[in-house]
């Protein structure tokens, strides 16, 4: 699937490695289990899965997409649903992929689920993804400096994010800035 996925975008390899990176650190921050933090790397790895079936002019447009864009766009998360799906064992994987784009206020799509009816894998990996898409250079937008970043996040905390996923995302973030990746393994602690 991720091959798939590689060789429609030749910059999902990269977006979904450093996604993974986040979200694992941020697991180890709340402490999930073995088990809930590989379901979780599993959803970041296929996140963009759906993007699969929506059209290049739309994915690779050089500009801010239009509302009718946006409509497709957001379609992404139930087409990314039904592929995995069809992998037997990845039915809460492919359930998770669909609730990515959820707020915790309500408002994202494709449901309108609300706090914990949001699977955590999907709340951490949105945080993680969105994080992540604010740092990187797009054809229509310099990056957010990583403070900037963070400063979005501690914004739209309690609205579009989990307040837990983006508090353990800015810790182990501060930590690792601080002191590299050794300086967060180090302070592990404080992150677990």
């Amino acid at each position: 699937l991720l091959m798939a996925l590689d060789a429609r975008d030749d910059h999902n390899a990269e977006h979904s490695s450093e996604v993974l990176s986040l979200v694992m650190t941020v697991t180890d921050s709340l402490g999930l289990d073995s088990r809930e933090a590989l379901h979780t790397a599993d959803v970041a790895l296929l996140h963009d899965i759906g993007k699969i079936g929506i059209p290049n002019e739309i994915l690779d447009k050089p500009a801010p997409l239009s509302e009718e864009e946006w409509t497709v766009m957001r379609r992404h998360p139930v087409i990314g649903e039904r592929i995995p799906n069809e992998v037997t064992g990845c039915e809460s994987v492919a359930n998770a992929v669909r609730h990515e784009h959820e707020y915790w206020d309500g408002s994202g799509y494709p449901d309108g689920l609300e706090g914990e009816e949001i699977p955590i894998a999907s709340r951490i990996v949105l945080a993680c993804d969105a994080y992540n898409a604010m740092i990187s250079e797009r054809p229509y937008r310099e990056p957010l400096s990583e403070a900037q970043a963070r400063e979005q996040l501690t914004k739209n905390s309690g609205t579009q994010f989990d307040p837990q996923v983006v508090a353990a995302l800015r810790v182990c973030n501060d930590l690792e800035r601080i002191g590299g990746a050794e300086g967060a393994q180090r302070h592990r602690g404080l992150c677990s």
